[in-house]
């Protein structure tokens, strides 16, 4: 593998030479690792109660539609242990947790909008009582028919947003010109998060009305700005604090603040500390997943398989309210490319309404969706013309002349990609098993497999520009203890390690005199969620610039007080040097204070060079792209459906690693998440709306025993072309999408029984929907 000779070409301020750095880019383990291991890591289930907490759970509506006739609670009051009962009623501020456009009541209210929907809460001494008291209300609904399925949405004209469109080109007058043309659709399921934490909250009063809330949220400022919202008080009145979570993946980023602001609402009205804490079945029920959609797509294509013009509707089940669903169409309609030139294209998208738990943020955040059908067109393309679907992608690649994606963005590493599938088509030998699995398949009348090598280019940045900044508190002690706080939060990503490697190496001191400390808006206010793979993108460069205003004024201390030049003054090995002096990173702090030295700094960093005009539907919504390729071999049952991943090849851009451990972890989790996406994970909701697999009994995850022994993973050795902390790239969502390989990889194998004819496979490719596609392809008996 060779790296990209351009990745160094964008200023940047001065840093060390690789082999002088201590801390970045090595493989460090992960901070809580141990912790994690050993059960010891404190969670917000696991923090010690203070005296007289109260505990809460929450009454759903028995129906998906319809009007609330009566909510008859005098059972549930009369329950003991039960201390209060909460309804719409008794919000003091609004009665709304939107992130946006105030359409998410936190109790419903006249109406009820999807199965599970919340109606009360119980507060009781035990949850226990509690929860038994939540089952004895009486609720009268005069029921109408529920919206479940996209059809359903499309026949009521429902939607949550307007629809939405941008592209290039006539598309049409394309396809006309093609010499050849091709249609479909492809259905693509959604998926829960399946945390191993379930949402939890705990809030603590204060005097003079502020109040504590510590929650499992990727977003603590918006857990804050929405308890103060139902509370009526301003946000200063609220601080929201999280140390870590048991997983996120999105579904706490905005999902998390009903349930903080339930068990503030409790606090406030109890003046006692309240604690809630859903159940699987509840979380499962009344929180929301990734969106699925039903993508109808149109090509025109010539005989290489270059494609001419392309025309896409994706249309995507949102649930009752908007929640995310405005970027995270968005952003899959950005990813309608993948690594793909479409000369003339039309991307379009509606957000449609239905009578089920509003869907939401979700690791990739509607990237996969956009991809995944693309990918599709390229497999159908192959089939069409009898070409290798390797070969397909490469001819349709960005290129020179052929970079510009359909909303404008030149795509200016696109050499990058070509290399890197390259490299990963040479070491995964992908032409000698094309051969060898073609040999097979002639032979094996029962088992079948199926290769495929698939791309991914994924753009970073928050897609609503203002959310693309963070900010970061040090503190240096005269002990030279470093204590760290910023905007981000640690979901088991390793976010917290990487960033105080940063830190460690800005003082030039040992990783252990950095105290790593919990995410809160008291300490670093108006942040961003932790999502969209930006984590480490901004809370490292800010915390990069708080420590590098620190150590400026050390530096400027040490070169006055000994005569010296700033530029003799070295912070490193745990020590400062001072033209021919040195001491302990200690011993100057000390002194430094005692000369009345500012030993405390805020950082701030946004994103620079990214715009977008949605109106016009251009603009540069990504800082840059990450990239990665992957190969998968599978073997299929044609008379069972089952299916097994023989072996995975991943080749991913992180650019210059930040810790090489943290980044193939998350590639090798985000892997195999996307491939539970893809195969086993299917959401089934019935006629009238309710989610029926709604526990582990009946939602299948990926498990250790689904994990193919023979996986490995490289890291495509570049750099990032743009200023990014120590020319790294984000890790976090780009890997999931790798997996796209394994449905094609299936799909491939299908195709195999029926050369030349279209394979009729849904998402998730459950053993059901492959043995359906093998017997409508004539496959089995």
């Amino acid at each position: 593998m060779r790296p990209n000779d351009g990745a160094e070409t964008a200023p940047d301020a001065p840093e060390r030479e690789e082999e002088a750095l201590r801390h970045v880019r090595r493989p460090l383990p992960h901070d809580s690792g141990v912790k994690h291991a050993s059960g010891a890591a404190t969670y917000v289930d696991d923090i010690r109660a203070p005296e007289g907490t109260l505990h809460l759970a929450v009454g759903g509506s028995p129906k998906a539609r319809g009007r609330l006739l009566t909510l008859d609670l005098s059972a549930v009051r009369a329950h003991p242990g039960v201390v209060a009962v909460l309804t719409a009623a008794d919000v003091p501020g609004k009665n709304d947790i939107a992130p946006a456009l105030a359409d998410d009541p936190l109790f419903a209210e006249g109406e009820v909008s999807f199965h599970g929907q919340v109606l009360f809460a119980v507060v009781a001494e035990t949850r226990e009582a509690a929860r038994r008291a939540a089952r004895l209300a009486k609720v009268e609904i005069e029921a109408e028919r529920p919206s479940v399925t996209v059809e359903d949405a499309l026949a009521r004209g429902e939607t949550v947003l307007p629809d939405y469109a941008f592209g290039r080109g006539d598309p049409d007058a394309a396809l006309a010109a093609a010499p050849r043309r091709l249609e479909g659709t492809l259905r693509i399921g959604g998926q829960e998060h399946f945390y191993l934490e379930g949402q939890a909250a705990l809030a603590v009063p204060g005097e003079d009305g502020d109040i504590t809330v510590h929650s499992s949220t990727q977003h603590p400022t918006e857990v804050q700005h929405v308890v103060a919202r139902v509370l009526g008080i301003p946000d200063a009145f609220v601080t929201c604090e999280v140390r870590r979570m048991g997983g996120g993946f999105g579904g706490k980023e905005s999902q998390a603040t009903q349930w903080a602001a339930l068990a503030a609402l409790a606090a406030r009205v109890t003046g006692r500390p309240c604690k809630l804490r859903l159940d699987r079945d509840d979380d499962m029920a009344m929180t929301g997943k990734r969106h699925d959609f039903r993508v109808g797509w149109r090509v025109g294509f010539d005989d290489d398989g270059r494609i001419a013009g392309y025309d896409v509707m994706y249309d995507a089940r949102c649930g009752y309210s908007a929640d995310l669903s405005l970027g995270v169409v968005d952003r899959a309609m950005f990813h309608a490319d993948n690594a793909y030139f479409l000369p003339a294209v039309r991307v379009a998208s509606r957000r449609l309404k239905t009578n089920t738990v509003s869907n939401t943020a979700f690791r990739g955040f509607g990237g996969p969706q956009g991809m995944l059908a693309v990918e599709r067109v390229m497999d159908a393309i192959a089939w069409a013309t009898g070409r290798d679907p390797l070969d397909v992608r490469k001819a349709n690649f960005y290129a020179p002349g052929r970079d510009r994606t359909p909303y404008g963005q030149e795509v200016e590493d696109a050499d990058l990609l070509r290399d890197l599938v390259e490299t990963l088509e040479r070491d995964c030998d992908y032409r000698v098993r094309r051969g060898a699995i073609a040999a097979f398949n002639a032979r094996s009348p029962i088992l079948k497999k199926g290769l495929a090598l698939t791309p991914v280019k994924f753009g970073i940045s928050f897609t609503l520009t203002h959310l693309n900044q963070a900010g970061a508190l040090v503190h240096v002690y005269t002990d030279g203890s470093i204590h760290l706080n910023h905007g981000g939060t640690e979901m088991g990503q390793g976010l917290f390690i990487k960033v105080a490697q940063v830190v460690a190496e800005e003082f030039g001191v040992a990783l252990e005199r950095v105290r790593i400390t919990a995410t809160t808006t008291a300490k670093v206010p108006n942040t961003a969620p932790t999502a969209a793979s930006a984590g480490s993108d901004l809370n490292g460069m800010a915390a990069r610039a708080a420590a590098r205003t620190i150590r400026k004024r050390l530096a400027a201390f040490a070169a006055e007080t000994w005569g010296v030049p700033e530029a003799e003054v070295a912070f490193r090995d745990d020590r400062v040097f001072i033209g021919n002096e040195s001491l302990t990173f200690g011993e100057l702090a000390r002194k430094a204070h005692q000369a009345r030295i500012q030993l405390s700094a805020a950082g701030f960093y946004r994103t620079p060079k990214i715009h977008w005009d949605r109106d016009k539907g251009e603009g540069r919504p990504f800082f840059y792209f990450a990239y990665g390729a992957a190969c998968s071999e599978v073997t299929i049952d044609t008379l069972t459906g089952e299916m097994r991943v023989d072996r995975i090849d991943i080749l991913h851009d992180v650019g210059r690693s930040l810790n090489p451990a943290i980044d193939i972890g998350q590639i090798e989790g985000g892997f195999v998440q996307g491939m539970g996406w893809l195969t086993t994970e299917e959401l089934i909701f019935d006629e009238e709306g309710r989610l029926l697999t709604h526990a582990p009994s009946t939602y299948k995850i990926p498990v250790a025993s689904d994990v193919p022994a023979d996986f490995r993973v490289a890291l495509y050795p570049s750099g990032n072309r743009e200023e990014t902390i120590y020319r790294s790239k984000a890790v976090g969502e780009p890997p999931l999408m790798l997996a796209i390989c394994v449905f094609s990889a299936i799909a491939d194998a299908v195709h195999s029984l029926a050369p030349g004819r279209p394979v009729p496979l849904d998402a998730p490719a459950t053993p059901e929907a492959i043995l359906k596609a093998v017997q409508m392809l004539g496959g089995s008996p």
